[in-house]
C-alpha cells in the first residue's frame, strides 16, 4: 500500500510539472518567397527585423533572396489574430512605425485602434492600445528545400532619403553610401516644405491631387509615384514642369518622373526621409 501511495504521489507531481512548465518557443524557419521583404516577414511572425537580421547574419535589411531559408528566432510559429490586446506607453524617440513593427502589427491597425488619423502625431507618455494579433502562435510552417543562394550584392546598409532644401537636391543613401542623386523642386517661400526626420507612411503608384479642396489653385490628375512622408507632404513624379533645382511646389518634393519611379521601387513603407536646409 505504501509503495502504491508513493507511486501515485510521484505521478501527480510529474503531471503538475508538465502542466505548469513555462512555454519555450523554439526557433522556426521560413523560406523567402517572391515579393517578400524583411519587414513583411517580421510582421508575419510577430518579431522585429533586427531579431531576424541578427539570427541570420544579415547586415543589409534590404538584401534577402528568394529561396533563402531564414531562422525566425523565438517565434516557433506563424502569428495569427487572438487574445485581448495590451497597452504601450510611448517613449521618447518612438514612432508609430517602430511601435507597430515591434508588436508584429501594421501601423494602420494600431492607428485605427487608437483613433489616430495622423501617423506622425504621437507623443511621449501617451498610452496606446495594442490590438491582439501580433503574438499568438499556431503550428510551425514546414520549410521547403531552398535553391543555392547567389553571391550577395554589395552591402552598404539601411536605405534612407536626404532632401536638401538649400541645394534643391534629393539623394538616396544605403548606409553612408549615396546611390542616386537628382535635382528636385520643393516648396516656395509661401508654401515651405516641412523640415525634420520622417518616414514614408503612404504610397500610391498614381494619384489625382486636387488643390482646390485645400484652397489652392491646382488640379493634377494621375500624379505618378507618390510617397507621403508627413501629413500632405510627399515625394512624387512631376509632368507639369521641368524646372528642377528651383522651388516650385506647394510643399511637396517634385521629382523628375523617372527618378521618382526609381525611388518608389527602391524605397518602402517606413523608409526614413530627412529634410533640411
Amino acid at each position: 500500500m505504501k509503495k502504491t501511495r508513493i507511486s501515485l504521489l510521484f505521478l501527480t507531481l510529474l503531471a503538475l510539472s508538465l502542466v505548469f512548465a513555462p512555454a519555450v518557443f523554439a526557433d522556426s524557419s521560413y523560406v523567402v518567397q517572391p515579393g517578400d521583404t524583411l519587414y513583411k516577414i517580421a510582421v508575419q511572425y510577430g518579431v522585429t527585423m533586427q531579431e531576424i537580421a541578427t539570427a541570420n547574419g544579415i547586415w543589409n535589411y534590404d538584401h534577402i533572396e528568394v529561396g533563402q531559408v531564414l531562422v525566425i528566432p523565438g517565434a516557433g510559429a506563424a502569428p495569427v489574430a487572438g487574445g485581448t490586446g495590451t497597452s504601450y506607453v510611448v517613449q521618447p524617440g518612438d514612432t508609430l512605425f517602430r511601435i507597430a513593427t515591434n508588436h508584429g502589427l501594421q501601423m494602420s491597425t494600431v492607428a485605427q485602434a487608437n483613433g489616430i488619423t495622423n501617423f506622425d502625431h504621437i507623443y511621449a507618455g501617451q498610452t496606446l492600445t495594442i490590438p491582439a494579433g501580433g503574438t499568438t502562435v499556431v503550428s510551425n510552417p514546414q520549410p521547403q528545400p531552398a535553391a543555392p543562394s547567389p553571391q550577395p550584392a554589395p552591402n552598404y546598409g539601411a536605405r534612407w532619403i536626404d532632401v536638401n532644401l538649400s541645394t534643391q537636391t534629393l539623394t538616396a543613401y544605403e548606409g553612408d553610401v549615396p546611390v542616386m542623386t537628382t535635382a528636385v523642386s520643393t516648396g516656395t517661400y509661401l508654401y515651405p516644405t516641412v523640415t525634420g526626420q520622417f518616414s514614408i507612411y503612404l504610397r500610391h503608384q498614381s494619384q489625382t491631387m486636387n488643390g482646390y479642396l485645400l484652397g489652392y489653385d491646382y488640379y493634377l490628375p494621375d500624379v505618378p509615384y507618390v510617397m507621403y512622408f508627413y501629413r500632405g507632404f510627399a515625394l512624387h513624379g512631376t509632368y507639369w514642369h521641368n524646372n528642377f533645382g528651383t522651388p516650385m511646389s506647394h510643399g511637396c518634393v517634385n521629382m523628375p518622373t523617372d527618378k521618382a519611379q526609381w525611388i518608389y521601387n527602391w524605397s518602402d513603407y517606413g523608409t526614413l526621409v530627412n529634410v533640411h536646409y
